[in-house]
């Protein structure tokens, strides 16, 4: 085998390990189905609702609805973004506790970059307009 081969074999299998690794830490409390990357809602409802709630007041995951009070009335919407991507965890949640939006929507979408922004914004939207008046 070329050098160049195996060295891409290599970093093949370093990144399979690693997103097997990423999937096995994470929680799924259902088996996850495709949904509508237009849908912040129906994307909510399938993904989020298991632990937030239907409404967002949360259940075994924090409540949702209170980002903005909590924020001196300013949704965090960097915040809200940067946790579903899984680059930021909140202290509500255990590193085990939430999946890794951001990567998950690579996999079950067409892994397009400007498919998975599109499901982040719209679930960030989704969960602004949650908030507490």
């Amino acid at each position: 085998m070329k050098r160049s081969s195996v060295l891409f074999f290599v970093i093949g299998v370093i990144v399979l390990v690693g997103l097997t690794q990423v999937l096995a830490n994470s929680t799924f409390s259902s088996p996850l189905r495709m949904t509508s990357a237009t849908s912040g809602a129906e994307m909510f409802a399938v993904y989020c609702s298991a632990c937030h709630g239907a409404s967002g007041k949360g259940r075994s995951g924090p409540d949702l609805t209170t980002l903005a009070k909590r924020n001196n009335g300013h949704f965090p919407t960097a915040r809200v973004k940067e946790t579903i991507r899984g680059e930021t965890r909140l202290d509500a949640h255990r590193p085990e506790d939430m999946p890794t939006w951001g990567l998950v929507f690579r996999y079950i979408g067409s892994g397009s970059q400007l498919e998975i922004d599109l499901r982040i914004n719209n679930l960030t939207e989704y969960i602004r307009s949650l908030q507490e008046k």
